[in-house]
């Protein structure tokens, strides 16, 4: 047996930033987790998921698990452990690094060194062994290196007797292609967080040091007195003879030759008694006999989607590209009780082909990332059924069984229903088939914003998931005092008009208000809908289709602004622009061209996006303009970046951003309800047109911010101080500098995801930022 490898990501990214796009929070990790699955389809690793959540950055362990339910973590590590039974287990987080990493690394391998030991016991965590067993690793390693001690001469001096070294630069001839070559294209699909690479070649060392379990006597082999071979199945050693003879005689020009051989070993795997091995190899059989046949196998339709009850076309496509006499018996949709018997020999690479029509049944799943069905907290997701923790995706439950005779032997095969189709600049064009709703209802906004006592229209679009026409009632659910105008509205959809969107006039109280409005679809025979279809296409990720609770925050919000007009220059990706037009501002997308146009004095006020000067590179350029425009009058807005020294593609120092130099430094502050404290009270960004008190830090998500600079001029006055708890103060959180006539602002609180969030407090702190100098004018 070859060996394989899998990765198990305690979450799926969700509260980090996103460099592709404006996605945030559970999109962001969807995104995040195709990522990784792109990743593996290069490198071949399987890939799992505990349940989990990114909640940010931490900075140590002990945050982290409480936020988890570590419990739960661990349980789903362990069931990860019992699923998949690896021998050998490489943590690549430390876990005695508590307080000088990422809290999710540290505790990600504080959780991997417990279930360890606990996989193999049967009084943990009974109520999975009825579906797996028990399960005990022969070795836990850490994938240590010379950064764990400081520095390369460091490490030559470190006690290597308890490590492994491995050699992970081999070159594969048959691929043409080296591992860390493999490694670099696989690392680069993470596109996301930014993390391209570059590959490199040669001999490279990875050092392994043993935390659990025997130390191997040779330190260039992690599987010593491991039974890798057919003979650790019971039964399994003649079918290990019968393989050997396979690879040893097989033929790369005619791959058809070793069927007879891979035939035989199938036989004898089917006859094994029933256990993890015995699935595990009969279904690579199954595909390796396939391959080696030249076989393709297809059921596609020409609609993308379809709802539960729903009639589909399927085309079918079985093409047998070898010599190996094939014969199709019978193709069967699940779950589904349709079963089409063919009973046709295939002719040598001459395809059959059939249409067939698919009514879906009424009672079929949603095809919904599993881990998003239920409502969530923070730091965990909620997943009720325990065979699809640790998945990375929803099991598709349309699928065909395929029956053939393969040279006289029965096999048997599945293949996913997916959707083809045609494009005219990339051709054939294949996603995931989607079993979706009837309709779907969906607020135009996520937050709703009323910066004072006026009514607004919300407008909600009502669009059909199938091609009969539909009717029913749309309605608000809104929070206590809120009224909408009408309480309920008839709409009708036909196949000639599947969307209609409806407006209602919506009175917020007199007093601030939080909460969420929904907007409710009930059909005509009384069945509710009221999830949002959100689409995510990317060219390196399947097309993801995702529906979610279509309920929105709505805030009656006492704010006061000056100032009318603001421009952007978009950053790494956030939703600030949209934020903003919410209450009430003219907002202009500015880019290379419009700064280049020098035509900045009608704005109010610049606002460069996050990590703006980290993704474009013609700042540089046309940061001496945005100066100019600050010395003339104007007031500019840079929120967080991150250093050239933190961000390799990154030209411009930090000490080039503003008008006089500060320093950015890996400061944060993670801990949302930390104290904040206001160093100059008096200060008009304080004060004008928004009195800030300590309760406009209340109810932040998330964090406060992050990379605050540490160092900065003395034109520079720091408002602000924070900290998490234990640390010292942090003071750059938030620079103001007069220059000129203007007034130059550097923040690293993390506006980027209190806006969108509709923290109301946020909103104040930022029109003041942008009205800064306003009270000065005429």
């Amino acid at each position: 047996m070859q060996p394989e490898t899998a990765y198990l990501a305690r979450t799926r990214g969700d509260g980090g930033q996103n460099r592709i796009g404006p996605e945030m929070r559970e999109l962001l990790g969807l995104i995040r987790t195709q990522e990784l699955l792109a990743a593996r389809r290069l490198d071949g690793g399987d890939q799992f998921f505990s349940r989990a959540n990114d909640f940010g950055y931490s900075k140590n362990p002990e945050e982290t698990l409480r936020i988890w339910d570590e419990d739960e973590v661990l349980a789903d590590v362990v069931w990860v452990i019992r699923t998949w039974r690896p021998d050998v287990i490489i943590n690549r987080f430390d876990m005695n690094r508590a307080g000088k990493t990422h809290g999710h690394h540290t505790a990600s391998a504080i959780l991997s060194y417990q279930a360890f030991d606990l996989a193999a016991r049967r009084d943990v965590y009974p109520e999975q062994l009825q579906w797996v067993e028990p399960w005990q690793p022969r070795r836990l390693f850490y994938n240590t290196s010379w950064w764990r001690y400081g520095s390369r001469e460091a490490f030559e001096e470190v006690d290597k007797s308890d490590m492994v070294q491995v050699d992970v630069g081999s070159f594969f001839p048959l691929h043409g292609v080296s591992s860390t070559e493999v490694a670099a294209r696989s690392r680069s699909m993470h596109k996301s967080q930014g993390f391209g690479m570059v590959s490199d070649r040669g001999r490279k060392t990875e050092y392994l040091q043993i935390l659990k379990g025997d130390l191997p006597g040779d330190r260039a082999d992690l599987f010593e007195g491991v039974n890798t071979s057919w003979s650790r199945v019971e039964g399994g050693a003649p079918i290990g003879q019968v393989l050997a003879e396979v690879e040893r005689a097989f033929d790369f020009t005619a791959p058809h030759k070793s069927a007879a051989g891979l035939l035989k070993a199938y036989r004898m795997i089917r006859a094994l008694p029933d256990g993890h091995w015995k699935r595990m190899k009969q279904k690579e059989a199954e595909e390796l006999i396939l391959a080696c046949l030249g076989f393709y196998a297809e059921a596609a339709t020409a609609s993308f989607s379809a709802t539960p009850g729903e009639e589909v076309e399927v085309s079918f496509e079985l093409t047998n590209r070898s010599p190996v006499p094939v014969r199709v018996l019978r193709a069967e949709m699940l779950p589904t009780a349709t079963d089409t018997l063919v009973q046709r020999d295939l002719a040598y690479n001459e395809p059959l082909e059939w249409k067939q029509r698919l009514r879906l049944p009424e009672d079929l799943d949603y095809t919904n990332p599993y881990w998003l069905n239920q409502s969530w907290a923070l730091g965990m997701y909620r997943v009720d059924r325990q065979p699809l923790r640790g998945l990375p995706e929803t099991p598709r439950s349309l699928r065909v069984r395929f029956s053939l005779e393969v040279d006289g032997q029965p096999l048997q095969f599945e293949r996913e229903l997916v959707y083809k189709g045609r494009d005219l600049a990339a051709g054939e064009v294949n996603r995931p088939f989607e079993v979706l709703p009837p309709v779907f209802a969906e607020l135009k906004n996520q937050v709703y914003i009323f910066p004072d006592r006026k009514a607004q229209d919300i407008q909600v679009t009502v669009r059909a998931g199938q091609d009969e026409p539909i009717e029913g009632r749309l309605r608000l659910e809104l929070p206590p005092g809120w009224q909408a105008r009408p309480d309920l509205q008839e709409v009708q959809l036909a196949s000639d008009s599947p969307a209609k969107t409806v407006t209602f006039r919506v009175q917020p109280p007199e007093e601030q208000s939080e909460g969420k409005v929904r907007a409710v679809f009930t059909r005509s025979d009384g069945q509710r809908f009221d999830r949002r279809l959100v689409e995510i296409d990317y060219p390196h990720i399947p097309h993801q289709m995702v529906l979610l609770d279509n309920a929105a925050r709505i805030v009656k919000l006492d704010i006061e602004k000056s100032g009318k007009r603001v421009g952007y220059v978009m950053g790494a990706g956030d939703e600030v622009p949209a934020s903003l037009r919410q209450i009430g501002y003219q907002v202009d997308m500015l880019d290379e061209k419009a700064l280049e146009a020098d035509a900045l004095e009608p704005y109010d006020a610049i606002i460069l996006g996050v990590r703006a000067y980290n993704v474009q590179d013609y700042l540089q350029v046309q940061q001496p303009k945005l100066l100019e425009y600050v010395e003339r009058g104007g007031t500019l807005v840079v929120q967080y970046n991150k250093a050239p020294r933190f961000d390799s593609q990154m030209v411009m120092s930090d000490e080039e951003m503003g008008p006089f130099p500060f320093h950015i430094s890996r400061d944060r502050v993670t801990v949302e309800e930390a104290e904040v404290r206001f160093l100059e009270p008096d200060h008009p960004v304080l004060n004008y047109p928004n009195k800030i008190s300590a309760a406009d830090f209340e109810d932040w998500v998330q964090e406060r911010g992050l990379y605050f600079p540490d160092e900065w001029d003395e034109a520079y006055t720091p408002i602000l101080s924070m900290n998490d708890p234990g640390e010292d103060p942090k003071k750059g959180s938030l620079l103001v500098a007069s220059y000129g006539e203007g007034h130059y602002v550097y923040t690293g609180l993390s506006f980027f995801r209190q806006l969108p969030a509709g923290v109301p407090g946020a909103f104040r702190l930022f029109a003041n930022l942008i009205s800064l100098g306003q009270e000065e004018r005429p």
